[in-house]
């Protein structure tokens, strides 16, 4: 097939691209740069580059018409957060493109009342990122099931991998508690820690799509939580992550109001909104759909993140790796 891939050289097609590359597909790549991925890979080399600014295009009403215009048989649309977007894509595509593919997020879905959570038993989103993206996702299912273009919406979790930094025990992307982990120092954790943050490793992301892409006609209409086969709460992943340095975590539960107070402001609203969702999810849907079978654990996932960011001097740590 004749795939592009909207914004495929982040996270997901850091490693989506290279494997469709591989599965024999003609890859169109649309971003605003030339960057070919965090990972070197040589089937970059295959891949046809397209140069566009996608907000400025969709100001201008001019990039769906630049999408169709490549005349492809696949859609992979991984940067659309605006229902607007979406729906100019969509009625674009309608009839002339075989199927669409949206990356969404696990935060369409709100505070867990009941792990692990399916496809259809996560709360209303809250937030104006979870809400745009459950948009969507609603908009790609009622397209579909009255007959127009052919969709599919995939939910990632908390997406890791060798290239960027991953959400942190604390629920944020702050890095001095890798420094205070590797050295065994106390880390104040607001509450008990017993808040769950589901990850997933990049590449797994990347099997998932391809998979949908392969299972077209099972996929149709229909979305997927994409995560690792397991969550990890803070106060487990903050062992975990000690441990990987031969150290304990000493963990201090405090209130959200001194965190808060003892934080950085953005640090802090960062952890409260990972943490308040307390998100675990169920991947039985994914795997007897489109046979997703996820190969990292989230510690494994994240370890993978960590360990590339000690390699390239990007995380200051008071000890080195023992695993």
């Amino acid at each position: 097939m004749k795939v592009v891939v909207i914004g495929g050289s982040g996270h997901i097609g850091t490693f989506l691209i290279p494997r469709l590359v591989r599965a024999g597909h003609d890859v169109v790549n649309i971003s605003r740069g030339q960057r070919a991925g965090y990972v070197d890979d040589p089937a970059w080399h295959d891949v046809r580059p397209v140069t566009a600014d996608r907000e400025a295009e969709d100001r201008a009403g001019t990039f769906a018409d630049r999408v169709a215009g490549l005349e492809p048989d696949a859609v992979v649309d991984l940067i659309c957060f605006d229902l607007d977007s979406a729906t100019a894509l969509v009625e674009r595509l309608r009839g002339a493109t075989g199927h669409l593919l949206h990356c969404g997020t696990i935060w369409r879905s709100g505070p867990s009342l009941k792990v692990p959570v399916t496809e259809d038993t996560g709360t209303p989103p809250v937030g104006g990122y979870g809400i745009a993206k459950a948009a969507i996702a609603e908009m790609l299912e009622q397209e579909t099931r009255s007959g127009g273009l052919v969709t599919t919406s995939l939910h990632p979790g908390h997406i890791v991998g060798p290239g960027w930094h991953p959400i942190g025990p604390l629920g944020n992307l702050d890095p001095t508690v890798w420094r205070r982990l590797s050295a065994g120092e106390p880390i104040d954790v607001p509450g008990i820690g017993a808040e769950f943050m589901h990850h997933v490793h990049a590449d797994d992301v990347a099997q998932a799509f391809e998979a949908a892409l392969a299972r077209r006609d099972a996929a149709a209409g229909e979305d997927f939580s994409v995560v690792a086969p397991s969550a990890l709460n803070v106060r487990g992943y903050a062992q975990i992550a000690a441990s990987w340095f031969g150290q304990s975590a000493d963990l201090r539960p405090v209130t959200w109001e001194q965190f808060r107070h003892d934080t950085e402001a953005e640090a802090a609203q960062m952890s409260w909104e990972h943490l308040m969702r307390d998100h675990y999810f169920s991947i039985e849907k994914a795997r007897a759909v489109l046979g997703y079978a996820p190969r990292y654990e989230p510690e494994e996932a994240v370890l993978e993140s960590v360990r590339w960011l000690i390699d390239q001097d990007q995380l200051d740590v008071a000890n080195p790796l023992k695993v």
